[in-house]
């Protein structure tokens, strides 16, 4: 089904997500206060509007959580990524330069808006950078060591999902794959090269992708659901 943002007065940004698998209507508010509503086909949008009226006190609560939260990063933070070590530190202006396979990044006021923006732009764009030249080749390992036929491979910055497989078999992947354990990137590509026979989540889905992950498919599943899509 597909999805609808609309704003909303005193609650923001609100997308509606029709999901044909879903038994209930649920809300989740994410890390920049937009709200992401999924309800079951037979909701209408009319009553999922109404569901988001009923809960908007919950809502409101969620989004000043968000207001005090802080980002995790601070002078002196290391981050390793896939390819390199970012460093940050303390700086008269924000400004980022590259020493081998160190990202050294200084920042002027770390808890200033500007400062949130460029640290999540700089992470944006070194995860797309590694997701462009890492994803590929571990998807096309991964499809010739289990027989898997796959179109075209995309990668983008996607907040709702971490993968998708379309109709014509080209598989869309998410650049924030990056800041996992290998171990789940893999999953996630072997989830969605299922998805080239497969186009549903049935027990026949959940059969093959056991087989192909020493039946570790539904705790794998649940381990990448400790992690969210969002870089902060």
């Amino acid at each position: 089904m597909p999805k609808k943002t609309v704003h909303i007065k005193n609650i923001g940004l609100v997308t509606f997500s029709g999901n044909s698998r879903s038994k209930s209507m649920r809300l989740s508010v994410k890390p920049d206060k937009s709200v992401l509503v999924s309800y079951p086909g037979y909701v209408s949008p009319g009553d999922a509007l109404k569901f988001v009226a009923k809960n908007s006190a919950w809502i409101s609560r969620q989004q000043e959580k968000m207001n005090l939260r802080k980002t995790f990063i601070s002078p002196g933070t290391e981050l390793q990524t896939k390819l390199y070590k970012i460093r940050f530190s303390e700086g008269f202006q924000n400004k980022t330069w590259v020493q081998k396979e160190v990202i050294h990044v200084e920042i002027k006021n770390f808890n200033s808006d500007e400062a949130q923006e460029y640290i999540t732009h700089l992470l944006t764009e070194t995860y797309r950078m590694e997701a462009q030249k890492l994803l590929p080749q571990r998807l096309e390992k991964l499809a010739g060591k289990f027989g898997f036929r796959y179109n075209k491979i995309s990668i983008r910055n996607n907040r709702s999902n971490w993968g998708s497989c379309s109709s014509k078999n080209n598989i869309s992947l998410n650049l924030q794959m990056m800041k996992l354990p290998d171990i789940l990137i893999d999953y996630i590509l072997l989830h969605e090269l299922v998805h080239t026979e497969i186009k549903n989540h049935g027990s026949g889905f959940w059969a093959r992708l056991n087989q192909i992950t020493n039946n570790q498919a539904v705790e794998l599943s649940r381990q990448v659901k400790k992690y969210s899509t969002y870089i902060l």
